[in-house]
């Protein structure tokens, strides 16, 4: 190994590091969307009343993803890849199964759970400090004139 090549080997093992900790995260996603689906049938014991506690966990925890996604590989889509994976998983096993109708309950539910999970989580995506900056940083020093004269 020369000296020429240590430099370039920490460069080429953080994106690959990167991806990986994107993919976990997209794993947690679908593992986390499986468990509030689960957890979306919870009644009050003496009334029958439900109660989606699961859809506040949704709106913690998908914002949370997409903002560990950010942090992991900044100024990418991939911060939306947990995000993309959670939706996929809840629409896709909540309204279709083998056996016929998915695990969601055919009711409001059903929609406050979506609603608490993509719509936080694509606000914090979207609203991320310096996410879609009109020009990239100059390398150079910055002259800055004043009007004095």
């Amino acid at each position: 190994m020369t000296a020429s090549d240590e430099p370039s080997t920490p460069t080429r093992r953080r994106p690959v590091l990167a991806v990986v900790v994107v993919v976990i995260l997209a794993v947690d996603a679908i593992l986390l969307a499986w468990t509030e689906m689960a957890w979306l049938t919870i009644r009050t014991e003496g009334t029958g009343f439900p109660l989606p506690l699961s859809a506040l966990v949704a709106a913690v925890t998908t914002p949370l993803l997409v903002l560990a996604a950010d942090a992991a590989m900044p100024r990418s889509a991939a911060l939306f890849a947990p995000l993309g994976t959670w939706t996929l998983t809840v629409v896709g096993a909540g309204l279709w199964s083998p056996a016929g109708a998915g695990v969601l309950p055919p009711d409001w539910r059903a929609v406050l759970l979506l609603a608490a999970g993509v719509l936080p989580a694509l606000v914090v995506g979207m609203r991320r400090p310096g996410r879609y900056d009109p020009l990239p940083p100059t390398s150079g020093p910055v002259r800055h004139e004043s009007g004095d004269g």
